[in-house]
């Protein structure tokens, strides 16, 4: 009997490198409308610091996502058994106007929210995540945050200017768009102005877990410590790429040395099982400087593990 649920278009129904050009080769929808989860994309890069050509992260994320495919082996998940996904495209940004792309996002978000439809976000440049938790403060409260990066962007200002790529989470926490006690930022490494970088959103009660407290160990028990302090408050996934050590995800745009493999972040995104997640997003994927489409590829992989982790995935 057919399935009632969106599925992928399968690679013996469609060779891998045909088809839609939708993240995992999903159905297109118009908006959010019945869906309990979506991929949306944001091809935004206006708000980099260094090395721009995120905009492009979206369309490369879905075309490495064919491969992909809908059981997961390791965990069991069957998210499109249990949940009505599709691709809805991308928010048209003013690629001109970063101020005026983050009130675009935020309204698109708004009505993508309004339709009880938890969105996973292809990015993008970080600055993306501001617009994000407004709309998600707007709907849940201050939401709890597993942050996976290399930096914490929490400047105050970069450039003279407020809102930018390195300073997301200082106006979040100016605007009382977070539950302090319950964020996580993992991954955390490389040179910095001053101790205050990290010091910073440890004084705002943010638990900071650098990249070295990281090395050469599992993940799965930091992850318990993350649920158990979480609990069941509406929790939002942010993942920027870059987090990775380069070895791994080369193509992004600040890039620091020793950082995280891609088993751990496995093990971090597997580890929200149990979370009240209610939307994840990946960014940072710059395709410039992605030649052989890795880091795009694992861009995909963690979307597709983003979403078997949501609440009301069956398992098998």
């Amino acid at each position: 009997m057919p399935s009632s649920f969106n599925q992928p278009l399968g690679g013996n129904d469609m060779p891998r490198f045909a088809g839609p050009a939708t993240m995992m080769r999903l159905p297109m929808a118009k908006s959010a409308r019945g869906l309990d989860a979506c991929f949306v994309g944001i091809p935004l890069d206006i708000g980099t610091s260094n090395r721009s050509g995120t905009r492009h992260g979206p369309r490369q994320i879905r075309a490495e996502s064919c491969m992909l495919r809908p059981y997961n082996m390791a965990t069991g998940a069957t998210p499109f058994d249990s949940l009505q996904v599709a691709d809805i495209g991308d928010v048209a940004i003013n690629t001109f106007d970063l101020k005026k792309s983050v009130k675009l996002i935020e309204k698109a978000y708004d009505r993508i929210l309004a339709q009880d439809c938890i969105p996973l976000t292809l990015g993008g440049d970080h600055t993306l995540v501001l617009p994000i938790l407004r709309a998600m403060a707007k709907k849940h409260g201050p939401v709890a945050l597993v942050h996976v990066d290399a930096h914490a962007d929490i400047n105050d200002e970069m450039f003279g200017e407020k809102i930018a790529h390195g300073t997301p989470f200082r106006r979040a926490v100016e605007e009382g768009l977070l539950a302090q006690d319950k964020v996580f930022q993992i991954g955390l490494r490389g040179t910095g102005y001053s101790p205050e970088d990290f010091n910073w959103p440890r004084k705002q009660g943010f638990t900071v877990v650098t990249a070295e407290e990281c090395w050469h160990k599992s993940m799965t028990p930091l992850m318990a410590e993350v649920r158990k302090k979480i609990g069941n408050h509406p929790c939002y996934l942010t993942y920027d790429i870059d987090s990775l050590d380069p070895a791994f995800a080369p193509g992004t745009g600040t890039v620091e040395i020793g950082g995280l493999t891609t088993w751990q972040a496995l093990e971090i995104v597997r580890g929200c099982k149990g979370l009240n997640l209610v939307g994840g997003d990946l960014v940072e994927v710059s395709p410039p400087y992605d030649p052989s489409g890795n880091t795009a590829l694992i861009g995909a992989n963690l979307l597709y593990e983003m979403l078997c982790v949501l609440p009301g995935v069956k398992y098998a």
